[in-house]
């Protein structure tokens, strides 16, 4: 479990650390938009600006997922059981949380 929070941490400021840097060196892919030659690079970067911002989302729903299925665990019946499916919560919203950049660059076709 302690792995799994770390792995969880790493991931969820990694994608907040691409967000700010894409962010901060916007001018320059910007500063293409009006060339026609160039028009792509602006068009592209915007593409992936946008798709990094809705992965922020996608990982803002999968924790709000994970808390709710947290809490429905119940602990009083059988406390190995509730263990192994906090754990399996735990593994799954690793998964998602490496799946959330395929899929907001799927969803606005970035590359």
């Amino acid at each position: 479990m302690q792995i799994l929070s770390i792995v969880i941490f790493v991931i969820t400021y990694g994608r907040m650390l691409e967000i700010y840097l894409l962010t901060s060196l916007a001018p320059i892919p910007v500063a293409t938009l009006s060339n026609r030659e160039m028009g792509g690079t602006g068009q592209n970067y915007l593409r992936s600006l946008f798709a990094v911002g809705f992965q922020g989302l996608l990982i803002l729903v999968c924790v709000a997922i994970y808390a709710v299925l947290v809490q429905g665990i119940v602990t009083t019946g059988d406390p190995i059981g509730a263990i192994w499916s906090t754990v399996g919560y735990t593994v799954l919203l690793t998964f998602m949380l490496f799946k959330t950049g395929s899929i907001a660059k799927s969803i606005f076709g970035a590359h």
